[in-house]
């Protein structure tokens, strides 16, 4: 079962990945992780580290705040 927390992160991610025009395999390329990895993540399946959200945020330029406001 996934956490309703999770997805909401994933959907944070996923907008202001969209809002940049940044392909899901540009951020993955970016933040040093795989497609596939990255596509669960903004699925909300996926229960990330404190680390893996920091590289999410900085590929993203955003603090990562802003990806957690909603979460």
């Amino acid at each position: 079962m996934t956490d309703n927390r999770l997805q909401q992160l994933g959907f944070a991610i996923r907008s202001e990945r969209k809002k940049q025009g940044i392909s899901q395999e540009a951020l993955a390329n970016k933040a040093q992780l795989d497609r596939s990895y990255m596509g669960r993540i903004e699925r909300g399946e996926k229960n990330i580290t404190v680390l893996k959200l920091f590289q999410i945020a900085d590929a993203l330029e955003v603090p990562p705040s802003r990806l957690l406001r909603d979460a």
